[in-house]
């Protein structure tokens, strides 16, 4: 019996030793630790035998039992119902005529398991042997004369399944049969060594070799697909959600900037790219998509598909009816997942699907080709894919803020990870969830998760799911607690560009300001930018996301005069203020010792009609313009000066005041600098000003003297006029208009001081006066030349001299 030996390895003569028999009656469980088989790839150390209705089994995962997962060889067993086990060591080199009958095998045997079967008699019904040789594995079968049976069959299982299956007839069994029992598994299924399977329906093929391990072969490129009948055809994925950019091999590239790139270049559909401007949100120093262009070389068009569902052909707002349509071949779509845009031309279809926070972008065509841009699988250096013509001055600036000590970043690791189970898990095998969740807990760990930023990664993972591979993710939304119909972000909600759409409360969207542009602002304080004060007027402009965050409501504002309310610019919503000459809006007009100010204010309508709650807060500002003061100016006669004018400066307001001196009374003849004065030529002098709002505002002479320095406070003085009036002892001097508008003038003879000869000097002291509630205009008795009282509402603490010079 033990001279079968695998036909003596197939005729070879052995020589080797055996180990102690075992002995089983009707079943059993053998050790063969000392020569352990490598089943179809599984290697064992025990086998449990037993006989049942003339079958023998042998298996190797406990006894066999009919629909239990089993690897077992089962067998005809004849008369059979008892056996032992013995091993035989002896090394069978590669070469030997078992070899040669079973050209699979290729490693050397090293041992045989050999269990012979009798009946109740003692009678030798069969031998089974198992050889180990290696990796692999020999299963010989003899029958003697004490089987009766016309053939033996064997079916050799794994898990339960055939995987081959053999009915010898007794006169090949009489002499010995010997079969491969060698293989690999994989997924379930078993392949014979050194095979190689192909599956048309997945373009896939798997490789079984020698040593018992299985390789699958993936027919198709790393951006094909399989059609189903082993033909493959380019189609890949980029997603490009918050900074990350997932490329089309699932390598992710974080944008740490707010800059313009190219994410598709021009190799897939000649002359057509794919865009994204990335821009910061609450923080400096994280960044996000912001909007996807598509630029066509030919015709030169730009289509932005922005957030809020805008679509612009370059600065054109696109209007949706709910239907399709076509762009310079572009197809864009509209719905409550966002907008689509597709363009297909020879052969090759680029679909991108954004929602305001994430792009999906999808490639189809017949044959794979080079992706160039952030989705392809290049290693080109970040920086030179920039696109300049979308990349504001500065946006290459990195900014470094603090942590937020709010977020626990491993809690958000957590979350993140949830794509790896179920009901992920069923788009696992289709698209990675690994850069997905990268992407994830890089941007969570540094950004809050406000704004439905928590579900935006799940969702972008889902969407590809769907999108590329046509897998749908059922009850993600219930697992997460997400919402149940993801909706693009703020759907017909526009912002500016200094704005992004987000949530100040859970689910109600509105335009908040980004991070840069408030830091100005709210290291300062304010809501917006200084008064401007021009001519007349006077406007206060403010941004309404400042105001919005600190609950303030610009509608329910005005000025003084309720009828002044806020007009909101469109493109920028910034916000402004304002008043004129013409509406004063409540304005009032003060004046202190150096200034005259035009003052208004801010404030919220009254809301006892709101009901019995609000949540507005108390709002006050106050803004001003004002006028400085004229300061002292001097004008000198032959005259040195055509005219003496100076620029003022008064806060945010200007105007000019200028003196000249005519020879006529009209003044039509300006006395230049080389006309000749007589003396006691009679001269007009006038004093005029520009810029300033006569309604509100006028000009005082309150007097004007002479001296024979520059200095108006020369020791000899000659009083022309005194508090608004003449001087009565000097009846030459004439005095009109004075303080009755923005100008006034008066007449004199020309002089010389007796006994010089030095320059002399007029200097005029000036003052603006406040209409509103005051009688500016002096009040002058003619007759006795006395004056009364010229400011008896109102008196200017800071009056300003002006002069001029004439020589001898």
């Amino acid at each position: 019996m033990i001279c079968f030996l695998l036909y003596l390895a197939a005729l070879g003569l052995l020589g080797g030793t055996a180990a102690t028999n075992q002995i089983f009656t009707s079943s059993g469980e053998m050790d063969i630790t000392s020569c352990p088989i490598t089943y179809y790839g599984q290697k064992y150390d025990k086998v449990y035998v037993a006989f049942e209705s003339n079958t023998f089994s042998l298996c190797f995962n406990g006894s066999y039992q009919t629909g239990i997962k089993n690897d077992c060889i089962l067998m005809s067993g004849g008369t059979a119902d008892r056996g032992g086990l013995s091993v035989f060591t002896k090394e069978i080199p590669a070469g030997s005529g078992v070899h040669r009958l079973l050209p699979n095998l290729s490693n050397a045997g090293k041992c045989i398991n050999i269990i012979p079967l009798k009946d109740s008699q003692q009678s030798e019904i069969q031998q089974v042997e198992l050889g180990n040789f290696g990796s692999q594995a020999i299963l010989a079968i003899r029958t003697h004369s004490g089987y009766t049976n016309l053939d033996v069959e064997a079916d050799a299982q794994v898990d339960g399944v055939s995987v081959f299956k053999q009915t010898y007839q007794a006169a090949e069994t009489n002499l010995g049969v010997i079969t491969d029992v060698s293989g690999c598994r994989l997924a379930g299924v078993v392949y014979k060594t050194n095979t190689t399977v192909s599956d048309l329906t997945t373009c896939t093929s798997v490789m079984c070799d020698f040593s018992g391990v299985a390789t699958v072969v993936n027919d198709c490129g790393p951006m094909e697909q399989c059609q189903g009948d082993g033909s493959c055809v380019f189609k890949t994925m980029c997603t490009v959600t918050g900074s990350a950019v997932i490329n089309i091999v699932g390598r992710v590239e974080s944008v740490p900037d707010r800059c313009g790139y190219t994410l598709v270049g021009p190799s897939v559909i000649p002359g057509f790219k794919v865009l994204g401007v990335f821009q910061e949100r609450r923080r400096k120093d994280v960044s996000f998509l912001e909007r996807v262009i598509l630029q066509l070389d030919s015709p030169n068009v730009q289509i932005s598909l922005e957030q809020g569902g805008r679509v612009q052909l370059d600065e054109k707002v696109l209007k949706f009816n709910g239907s399709a349509q076509v762009v310079h071949g572009v197809e864009l779509s509209r719905d409550h997942r966002g907008v689509t845009a597709q363009l297909s031309k020879s052969q090759y279809t680029i679909h991108v699907l954004f929602d305001g926070n994430t792009a999906l972008i999808h490639m189809t065509g017949p044959t794979e080709t080079a992706v160039q841009g952030l989705c392809g699988n290049s290693n080109t250096p970040l920086i030179q894919e920039k696109a300049a013509e979308h990349s504001a001055p500065g946006c290459g600036m990195e900014y470094a803020e603090a942590a937020d000590s709010n977020i626990n970043c491993n809690r958000t690791t957590d979350w993140c990870n949830l794509l790896k189970e179920a009901p992920f898990s069923a788009c696992n095998e289709h698209i990675d969830p690994e850069p997905y969740m990268a992407a994830c807990t890089h941007t969570l760990c540094k950004y809050p998760a406000v704004d439905g930023l928590k579900c935006q990664f799940l969702e972008a993972y889902v969407k590809a799911c769907s999108l590329h591979s046509n897998v749908t993710v059922d009850r993600w939304t219930t697992k997460t607690s997400c919402p149940a119909v993801p909706r693009a972000s703020c759907q017909d909600r526009f912002c500016s560009d200094n704005e992004f759409c987000g949530e100040r409360h859970v689910g109600y969207p509105r335009c908040l300001c980004r991070a840069i542009f408030a830091c100005k602002y709210k290291s300062a304080n304010a809501y917006g930018e200084p008064t401007e004060c021009t001519k007349k007027s006077a406007s206060v402009t403010m941004a309404n996301c400042l105001l919005e965050d600190k609950s303030i409501n610009y509608s329910f504002l005005h000025l003084n005069d309720e009828a002044c309310k806020a007009e909101m610019d469109e493109l920028t919503h910034m916000v402004t203020f304002k008043f004129n000459s013409s509406n004063t809006c409540g304005t009032v007009v003060m004046a202190n010792n150096s200034q005259i100010i035009y003052k208004n204010t801010i404030m919220r309508r009254n809301l006892s009609d709101s009901g019995m709650i609000n949540r507005q807060i108390p709002v006050h500002i106050d803004f001003s313009c004002y006028y400085a003061q004229p300061e002292i100016k001097s004008l000198a006669i032959r005259l040195k000066h055509r005219a003496v004018m100076q620029e003022m400066t008064s806060g945010e307001w200007k105007y000019k005041l200028t003196m000249k001196a005519y020879s006529d009374a009209e003044r039509n003849n300006v006395i230049q600098t080389d006309t000749d004065i007589q003396l006691d030529q009679n001269i007009w002098v006038e004093i005029e000003t520009e810029g300033l709002d006569e309604k509100v505002v006028v000009v005082v002479m309150d007097s004007c003297w002479a001296t024979d320095q520059p200095s108006p406070s020369g020791s000899l003085r000659y009083d022309l006029i005194t508090n608004g009036c003449a001087n009565p002892a000097d009846q030459t001097v004439k005095v009109e208009g004075n303080g009755l508008g923005t100008s006034t003038f008066f007449s004199f003879n020309s002089f010389q001081f007796t006994g010089s000869s030095a320059d002399i000097y007029l200097h005029c002291k000036l003052e603006l006066c406040v209409t509103q509630r005051n009688a500016c205009a002096p009040i002058c008795n003619q007759g006795a030349r006395r004056r009364r009282s010229a400011f008896a509402k109102y008196e200017d603490k800071n009056p300003a001299l002006i002069t001029m010079a004439w020589s001898n």
